[in-house]
């Protein structure tokens, strides 16, 4: 039988950003709403812009824990090679 490794518990950042996903959930399940209901398309647009703010925010979270290494692989530090990596997978 083989085991699958126990994840680190959730530090407090990981914490908010789990938190704010959450709530972008939210805010795509109320755009799939608005589109149902026929909504006016500025409204819809007005939240996909809200949408897009967040999921920014959210990433720009993520990126800072990169870059202060916290999710390196064990025993590995973050070079500033990978943090622009990880800058321009954000900006796609």
């Amino acid at each position: 039988m083989t085991t699958t490794p126990t994840p680190p518990p959730l530090s407090e950042t990981d914490d908010k950003v789990l938190k704010r996903l959450r709530r972008i959930e939210g805010q795509v399940r109320g755009l799939q709403r608005m589109i149902e209901e026929g909504r006016d398309c500025h409204d819809i647009l007005i939240q996909v812009s809200g949408v897009r703010s967040a999921l920014d925010a959210a990433g720009e979270q993520i990126l800072e824990q990169y870059a202060s290494g916290c999710r390196a692989h064990p025993g590995e530090t973050v070079t500033p090679q990978d943090v622009v990596r990880a800058v321009k997978l954000l900006r796609g």
